[in-house]
């Protein structure tokens, strides 16, 4: 087992519960945010902050009710369980394959959904949410490490090489992921960002 593959089993259960915490307080927030919103429409949600950094014109598009409720109850529910699987994962517990199959399904759901809200905030919605943000930046790393781990443990076919090579650059991916969502910011609001600066 190389020193990469040994950290990765290390790291994953304080990403599940850091990420998964930040994640659920992020969650937690937004919901609160929404049910004041729909007491009360001219509500101010404290994280619309200008133009740009706006929660409230996001909270209002269809787009944050994709499956019929409010998108961070899905947050609420999910970041739940990957809390609990990380504290049951710190405590030296060995979880079944369908247990990291179910968690692996969760997760990858969960980043595809996540892209597809950075495009629409950022291409069709034109605003940025800072709660929704923190969702962004923990979930993919969540679904990183998870996906590593269940190839190199085997619950996920992989050939040996391509595990190992992903294993061993697991900073420079998630380094690069992070670049590319931080590049496509700041071109889709380039606008923006030059006003502030000019």
């Amino acid at each position: 087992m190389t020193s990469a593959v040994r950290f990765v089993i290390r790291l994953l259960p304080w990403v599940l519960i850091v990420g998964g915490g930040i994640g659920l307080v992020a969650a937690f927030v937004l919901t609160v945010e929404k049910i004041a919103l729909l007491k009360n429409a001219d509500y101010v949600p404290t994280c619309s902050i200008n133009p740009v950094l706006s929660c409230g014109s996001i909270m209002k598009t269809e787009q944050a009710e994709v499956f019929g409720f409010p998108n961070p109850l899905l947050g609420v529910a999910g970041f739940a369980v990957v809390v609990t699987l990380g504290v049951v994962l710190a405590a030296g517990a060995a979880l079944p394959r369908w247990c990291w199959l179910g968690l692996q399904a969760g997760v990858t759901f969960g980043v595809v959904f996540v892209h597809w809200l950075i495009y629409q905030s950022l291409y069709v919605i034109g605003a940025l949410c800072p709660y929704c943000m923190a969702v962004w930046a923990v979930m993919i790393p969540i679904f990183w490490y998870t996906t590593l781990y269940n190839m190199e443990q085997g619950h996920l076919p992989s050939p040996r090489r391509t595990t190992a090579v992903l294993t061993g650059y697991h900073g420079v991916v998630l380094t690069l992921w992070y670049l590319l969502i931080g590049g496509a910011v700041l071109q889709a609001f380039w606008f923006y960002w030059t006003t502030l600066i000019g």
